[in-house]
Parts: C-alpha cells; structure tokens; sequence
C-alpha cells in the first residue's frame, strides 16, 4: 500500500508509540458491543486495536486518501462516515440501545470547536477519550482561580466530569508535533450538579465574561447584567470571572432568566 503523506491543512501528527496506543486503549477500557465512533482513524493505530476488542466501529474521516485506504480493507466491522467532524452529527449513528461512546487523537487546529459541537449532542453519549494539545487538556479540566480557567473549562465541566489521564511526548507521533499532548476522558453527567435553565445563555454569559477576563464582574459583564443583578444572585461584582465555579456561573445565569 503506497505511503501515505501528512497533510498540514488537516494537522496530521500520526500515532505510532506502542506503549501510548496500549494505554490509551486501556483508558477506554472497551467493550464487544460498544457503540464506538473514532474521529480522525489516520493510519489505524488507535482502529486496529479496537477492533480487537469490539464487534463494530464508525469511523469519521475527512483524508480521501486515508478513506480509500479504509474502504480498500472491505470490512464489515468499519463503517465510514466521509464527513468534516465539524459537521458529524452522532445521532446519526445512535442506535437507542447503547449510548455512544467516541475517541480520537483530535487535529490540534480543530480540537476546540469540535469538543463545543460534539457537547450539543452530550445526552447521547457515554464518554469521550481524546488526544489533545496538553494545554487544551489542561484547560479543560482547570479549576477557578487559576490563569488557565476560563471559557473551555467552565463549559467543558458544565456537560462533563473531566479527567486528564496522562501525558504524552512529541515523539509519540509521525511527524512529531511542536508541543506536548494529553489525553482526556470526558464524561457527560447523567444527572447535572448544578442545571442551568438555558445553555445558549450560559454559553453567552460565559463568553461575555471571559472576553474581558481581567475585569471584574461588574465590567466585564456590563452589557448583559447589571451590578444589582449579580448581587442578587449572591456573587460579589468585584469578583473576575476565573473567580467563580460552574456552580456561580449557573448561578448568575439563572439569575436573569
């Protein structure tokens, strides 16, 4: 099979550590019937080994030259969704019976607004095991009061319980990217500590506040609430935003519905 050539447009960095695919796959902890999605297969360092474990696996790949090398295997335990991931819709593949269960070592130029979309579908999913940028990772799972806390982790943690599993080094892959990666397990709560009455408004209101993260409340979210406003919901209004929990951000939101 001709070698296939890394393309930049699509942030290509290829697994190929043994001991990293093992203890991903680990991680995931598969099981035969999993509903189980991998975006982005590349080469099939993470595919091949699940399939090991699992009757069936969707794959969402945008690489032609990588989906006519998986449609030249012909088997019947792959099905392919040739699709942007950006545009994947899960419940596509959602058979009502088992909750989805998706993994992938995420491009790192897409990683963010794919981990925002595939939140919208949060209610169909079991968990999600990515390989991401460390920082991205590091981000996510962010607690308040830290430089890195801010919009991601707020909503990341607001659908999701968040674990950063483990590190891994550049020379995991081909080529080896310019930064460290982690991966991530992300499990959406069956049952939210703190309910927000509307997500688009949270996802506004969290915006709002950490476009102007060095203000305080007051400041920062002038235009969408006034200082009464986020007293009456119990916040102090000299707080900044990376002050508060997903708690008091559910909080101020529910405050002005």
């Amino acid at each position: 099979m001709q070698k296939h050539k890394t393309k930049k447009r699509f942030g290509q960095h290829f697994l190929h550590d043994p001991n990293i695919i093992r203890n991903i796959v680990t991680a995931i902890h598969p099981q035969p019937d999993d509903c189980l999605i991998e975006i982005g297969p590349g080469l099939g360092a993470l595919t091949f080994p699940l399939l090991e474990k699992i009757q069936h696996l969707h794959l969402v790949e945008i690489d032609r030259d990588i989906i006519e090398r998986l449609q030249s295997l012909k088997d019947s335990r792959l099905t392919i969704h040739a699709v942007d991931a950006l545009h994947f819709d899960p419940a596509t593949v959602n058979n009502q019976e088992k909750s989805l269960r998706i993994v992938g070592n995420l491009p790192y130029n897409i990683s963010t607004p794919l981990i925002f979309h595939l939140l919208e579908s949060a209610n169909l999913i079991q968990d999600m095991h990515f390989m991401l940028q460390k920082e991205v990772v590091d981000r996510m799972t962010a607690m308040p009061n830290s430089k890195l806390y801010g919009r991601l982790s707020v909503m990341v943690q607001y659908h999701c319980q968040t674990e950063n599993l483990f590190r891994v080094a550049p020379g995991a892959f081909k080529p080896p990217p310019k930064v460290d990666s982690a991966v991530v397990r992300l499990t959406p709560w069956l049952q939210k500590p703190y309910a927000v009455n509307n997500t688009k408004n949270l996802s506004h209101l969290v915006n709002q506040a950490f476009m102007k993260r060095r203000k305080t409340l007051r400041n920062a979210l002038k235009d969408v609430m006034t200082v009464e406003q986020i007293e009456e919901a119990g916040i102090d209004a000299g707080l900044r935003p990376e002050n508060l929990s997903v708690q008091e951000f559910v909080q101020l939101c529910n405050s002005v519905e």
